[in-house]
């Protein structure tokens, strides 16, 4: 599948899994936008766009800024003319025992990982309504169908992605912009090597009937499938790409 002649915004796009998704439509031929706040990293993810070849504009964004997504939105219509897809990939979490979590901690993953979620669906929605074409890929979590330990406030705004993005491909399914969700396994990064190495690393491989974690190119395919003009008829789904992990009782 081939993108080229279309538009994509990363956001969160310049780390971890988000960047890996920037680089992977760009090689699949998209002119790509990987936005975060950090203007640092918007230029160093920039460079790492460039020698793809793919087109770029490194511009920082705040997903939980209205304003700020919408300059986004006009930077972007201003160098490309139009945005085909839209990838919502900033997100947060804090391990912390439940009854400890204030209301200020929830409200800031709340915040950031739905609401920063529904901000940028509006912002960038509106455009591909009225173009009458638009794929929008939000990336959900394991922990929207099932609990892990003492990360309450993430897994509640995780499935509330899920919701989400049910909900808006009910609404704009028949103007032509499709709206799904991958919920990523375990895929090692720099953002959570602690966690990979951890007592809970160990145990989420165990739980993993593939034996291993995931590599970053096995969600890109993932995501170039959702982007892609061809389909036109895939809209409301959570896709998880976890070897297996959500489909596993007993592994042995």
């Amino acid at each position: 599948m081939n993108l080229s002649g279309m538009t994509a915004v990363v956001i969160g796009g310049t780390s971890g899994l988000g960047k890996a998704l920037a680089l992977g439509l760009a090689r699949h031929g998209a002119n790509v936008v990987a936005t975060s706040r950090s203007q640092a990293s918007v230029d160093a993810a920039a460079q790492e766009l460039a020698a793809t070849g793919a087109k770029h504009l490194p511009i920082a964004s705040d997903v939980s800024d209205r304003a700020s997504l919408e300059a986004l939105r006009e930077a972007v219509l201003a160098e490309f003319g139009s945005v085909e897809i839209l990838v919502n990939s900033a997100g947060m979490t804090k391990r912390i025992p439940t009854l400890d979590v204030d209301e200020a901690l929830w409200n800031q993953i709340m915040d950031v990982n739905l609401t920063g979620t529904l901000r940028a669906c509006q912002v960038f929605g509106r455009v591909m309504l009225q173009q009458g074409f638009g794929r929008i890929i939000n990336i959900a979590s394991l922990a929207s169908f099932t609990a892990f330990h003492e990360v309450a406030p993430y897994g509640a705004s995780k499935a509330g992605v899920a919701s989400l993005t049910r909900s808006l491909a009910v609404e704009w399914s028949r103007s032509g912009v499709t709206v799904n969700a991958i919920a990523p396994g375990i895929f090692p990064t720099a953002l959570n090597r602690k966690i990979i190495d951890s007592p809970r690393g160990q145990e989420l491989l165990m739980r993993t009937p593939m034996a291993r974690f995931g590599e970053a190119d096995e969600l890109v395919s993932t995501a170039v499938y959702l982007a892609a003009r061809e389909t036109s008829f895939t809209t409301g789904q959570i896709i998880a790409v976890d070897g297996g992990f959500l489909a596993s009782g007993v592994n042995q």
